[in-house]
């Protein structure tokens, strides 16, 4: 079995409390997915403070910009199952070459290290990182979302996913079509 993938938000937690959490896991790399790699609200997690803190931890840090949140939706777009807008609108950025070689590239970087993708919303089921997962899920990964210490919850694929090889829409209930 291949080993899983890991996703956190670092939330408001103290830069101590993180590098626990990935520490708890093991992580070894931790991959930031963030649209902007800072914070305004929480410093310690910006592109400038993160990656040294991770390093004095023994942990590398590598900023994938392509599976960044914050896309807008599609008027015709094929994933309205989602009411909410912002994820209707990474759905649909989710059928692009850009995401695409987002997966590609975290796939490479987690086959051979203990890996976890970072958002800043601390859970997962209002974080686009979510959405990675199902793709990650789709091609066969494993995904668990650390939740706090001592708790991960392995990830589920969305409900109304509908999926063709390793292309997922998101359509209404009705709507049985996919990709």
């Amino acid at each position: 079995m291949m080993q899983p993938v890991f996703t956190i938000g670092h939330s408001n937690r103290p830069i101590e409390e993180f590098i626990a959490l990935l520490a708890e896991q093991g992580i070894e790399l931790l991959i930031d997915i963030r649209t902007v790699p800072k914070s305004r609200a929480n410093p310690q997690f910006g592109q400038d403070q993160l990656p040294p803190a991770l390093a004095a931890a023994g942990i590398a840090y590598q900023y994938v910009a392509a599976l960044g949140g914050l896309r807008h939706a599609r008027k015709d777009s094929p994933n309205s199952g989602w009411r909410n807008k912002s994820f209707r609108g990474y759905a649909d950025h989710m059928q692009s070459e850009e995401f695409l070689a987002g997966v590609e590239a975290v796939l490479v970087l987690t086959s051979d290290r203990r890996c976890a993708l970072m958002c800043a919303e601390a859970v997962p089921w209002r974080c686009h990182r979510s959405m990675v997962a199902d793709a990650l899920a789709v091609r066969g990964i494993p995904v668990e979302h650390i939740i706090n210490r001592g708790k991960t919850r392995p990830h589920v694929l969305t409900s109304f996913a509908k999926v063709a090889g390793t292309r997922i829409a998101y359509p209404p209930p009705d709507d049985p079509g996919c990709c």
